[in-house]
């Protein structure tokens, strides 16, 4: 069998990039959107950290009054490259119990092209905190990764969300699950409700250095026809397409299909 020969990033988009207004990342739109051009891209959308409750996550996303300046970043770049390089305005919204109301009130303020839906707390750990890895330690990983994979799933039934978001982030730091049952659960779910996935390369950048989802869930997905979305998750402009040749060549051999939204519609 011949396999696919690796693609250009022309025709590749980056849907998973940040700003600094989520206090973890630096350089203005502007500077992502001459990265992606620089690297022959042919669009990105951004998806900084929603704003959510006060209490939630503080330090680490954007606050709602910032929403309106967000958005008008992300305007002023499509104005400053329109004709040049497709760019999208989204968000990378937070499923935790209790706050979907809150979202859905962020979700009607603005017209998104994407939103992505990822958990990133198990009660009040912040289990992909670097500060706080050392928890791993007092888990057992089987109870860690069905409790993720259970919100993993809520996440997907919730409605509020286009793909779910570097979908076996626990392994981060190199923890890997020990079952992998829970996880094929959710992917049935996510093919049942017609989610895409954030294929995301920000992994290999993590002591984990592999992408979101891994080789083996990647060709589970593929299997059950559950499109891809490439993303970065640059916190930075240097990240922008980061290994998004290889990404895409993985993707079209394990017999997937990349895909991109616009106004929250799929294409592709």
């Amino acid at each position: 069998m011949t396999s696919p020969a690796s693609p250009p990033l022309t025709g590749l988009y980056d849907s998973h990039m940040h700003t600094p207004l989520c206090q973890h990342a630096v350089g203005h739109p502007r500077e992502y959107a001459q990265a992606a051009l620089d690297a022959g891209l042919s669009g990105i959308t951004f998806t900084d950290h929603i704003p959510m409750p006060a209490w939630y996550d503080a330090p680490w996303r954007m606050r709602r009054d910032q929403l309106a300046e967000y958005v008008e970043m992300v305007r002023e770049a499509q104005q400053e490259f329109a004709g040049r390089l497709e760019i999208g305005l989204g968000l990378e919204a937070d499923f935790h119990p209790g706050t979907e109301r809150y979202v859905e009130e962020v979700l009607a303020a603005h017209d998104w092209d994407y939103v992505i839906g990822s958990v990133h707390y198990l009660g009040a750990w912040g289990f992909d905190n670097p500060e706080f890895a050392d928890e791993y330690g007092r888990r057992d990983l089987g109870s860690l990764y069905r409790h993720y994979y259970a919100l993993i799933e809520g996440a997907a039934s919730s409605g509020l969300f286009d793909s779910i978001g570097h979908l076996d982030l626990p392994k981060k730091f190199g923890h890997r699950d020990p079952d992998g049952k829970a996880a094929l659960r959710v992917l049935d779910s996510i093919a049942t409700l017609g989610l895409s996935l954030d294929y995301n390369t920000a992994g290999e950048r993590k002591p984990v250095a592999e992408a979101y989802p891994s080789p083996a869930l990647l060709d589970a997905a593929a299997e059950r026809s559950i499109p891809l979305v490439l993303g970065s998750d640059a916190h930075q402009p240097a990240e922008v397409g980061h290994h998004f040749a290889a990404a895409a060549e993985r993707v079209l051999l394990a017999g997937g299909r990349l895909v991109t939204y616009a106004g929250r519609v799929r294409r592709g």
